[in-house]
């Protein structure tokens, strides 16, 4: 194992730049595109006569394939190869933008929206694959990670400043069209820079059913959650709902432990104290912030009456926060644990949440968006390259795009999860209204929520991650041990 990584990793020296900047244009388009809707949300559900609760679908529908489908997709990276998948995700990703641009009705739109989340599912573990791969311990990890992350937070500035700009004055099918350019371009790079891989594994065959039933699962789940702001919690529907998806997900198990199928989860992996923390801190992460981007969004527009250019500024501070919050987990990476800075920056992101709680139909952008942004931007920052680094830290080589899967996938459910939860709790309180002073109060009853979760969040990082002594993802002068764990 060892002779074959150490050849593997001379053969990549020459081109990691490029490498580096192919994975980080892939994770640009992805959260550029996260992002960039968020902003033309009023527009579109004007557009293509959205009600309240069905404008949520255009964040779900891709969030859903994203999440359900990326456990197939990291193991088709491991199987077939992570440079043809991240071709082929890369496609379909510029296809999908350009349906969704063209969409005449609210069920178009969503169904290519959805078409999206199938090809991000398909690029993104390739490409954090590629980047575990290439960058497989030490200070040049941590550094290739930062970077990463830096690049991620770049394209939710980007991301809301275009969404913003864009939709006033160009329309908001442009910020759908603008993904095809973009998909394009990452395509050249990454046929470019990529290396190529060997010969598909034989023998090895994608678990189909698996990604049916994680996809099945998730998007009953849901689903179901959307729902309860119509039926509440205790309806027959809601409850026949969660038990159904409840067995779905028992059903994956189930499957993905038969010894006669390459699994699209190996379980045994979830063993790995670093894969099972940093995904269940993920998770909890991924469900605040894409609540903050949703609410907040709402917020400034819907309440504090600013077209959607000004939105989009206003936003800018959140993500640039980010890029700075990420370059110094970078510089203090020799310094502090994986889990410190997951533990301190869930905390500070939960403080920036609280502040968000406090939003009122009378408020200003100084001290309603503008602080809580900053603090919240500083605190997700400081988690991001850590969080990456830890959930692929000693993994075998063989399943770094299982576990880059599982990674995403945790993020995009609770993207989802966590926005149909929030929003039907701020739903709950604003019902119909277009009252601000009762929209406000519903939206910062979810950023409160948001914060709780994040709270959780600290915990889980405290109590389920290595000790500082034994976390060894972010001390560049100690190796993982790849072959003990990687292997349980």
């Amino acid at each position: 194992m060892s002779a074959s990584r150490s050849s593997q990793s001379t053969a990549f020296v020459p081109r990691t730049g490029l490498t580096l900047a192919a994975v980080a244009g892939v994770q640009l388009l992805v959260s550029l595109d996260l992002s960039i809707v968020n902003v033309a949300l009023p527009d579109i559900g004007e557009g293509l006569s959205f009600d309240a609760v069905g404008l949520s679908w255009v964040i779900h529908s891709y969030a859903l394939t994203f999440g359900g489908l990326l456990l197939l997709g990291g193991k088709l990276a491991d199987v077939v190869g992570r440079r043809r998948m991240l071709l082929i995700g890369l496609a379909l990703f510029a296809a999908a933008s350009l349906l969704a641009g063209i969409a005449v009705h609210a069920g178009h739109l969503v169904a290519a929206r959805g078409l999206q989340g199938g090809g991000a599912a398909a690029m993104q573990p390739a490409s954090l694959a590629v980047l575990a791969s290439t960058f497989p311990e030490g200070r040049a990890r941590a550094r290739a990670f930062g970077i990463w992350s830096a690049v991620n937070a770049l394209g939710g500035a980007l991301g809301v400043l275009i969404g913003g700009v864009v939709t006033e004055y160009a329309g908001w099918r442009w910020v759908m069209l603008l993904n095809v350019p973009v998909a394009l371009g990452a395509m050249v790079l990454s046929f470019r820079a990529v290396p190529r891989e060997g010969s598909p594994r034989s023998g090895a065959r994608p678990d189909i059913i698996g990604g049916v039933l994680a996809t099945a699962g998730m998007t009953l789940l849901v689903f179901t959650v959307v729902r309860t702001a119509h039926f509440g919690w205790t309806a027959p529907a809601t409850l026949l709902g969660l038990l159904a998806a409840f067995c779905l997900v028992i059903l994956f198990v189930v499957v993905e432990r038969s010894p006669s199928r390459e699994p699209l989860l190996r379980l045994g992996l979830l063993r790995n104290r670093n894969v099972t923390g940093s995904n269940v801190v993920n998770l909890l992460i991924g469900a605040a912030m894409a609540s903050c981007f949703y609410f907040v969004s709402l917020y400034v527009q819907l309440v504090l009456g600013h077209d959607p250019a000004i939105t989009g500024l206003m936003f800018l501070p959140l993500a640039i926060g980010v890029i700075f919050g990420a370059g110094v987990a970078i510089r203090l990476t020799p310094r502090l644990s994986a889990r410190s800075f997951l533990v301190i920056g869930t905390l500070i992101t939960a403080a920036g949440f609280a502040s968000f709680g406090t939003m009122s139909a009378d408020g200003a952008f100084l001290t309603h968006v503008l602080g809580p942004s900053v603090v919240t931007s500083l605190g997700f920052g400081l988690c991001l390259g850590p969080l990456v680094s830890t959930a692929t830290a000693d993994v075998a080589e063989e399943e770094t795009g299982m576990a880059s899967g599982l990674l995403a996938s945790a993020r995009q459910i609770g993207a989802s999860l966590g926005l149909a939860a929030l929003g039907t709790v701020a739903h709950y309180r604003i019902g119909t209204s277009t009252d601000p002073a009762i929209l406000s109060h519903g939206y910062g009853r979810g950023m409160t929520v948001g914060a709780l979760l994040l709270i959780v969040a600290a915990g889980v990082a405290f109590f389920v991650l290595p000790a500082p002594r034994c976390d060894r993802t972010s001390r560049p002068d100690i190796a993982p041990d790849r072959e003990g764990v990687g292997n349980a």
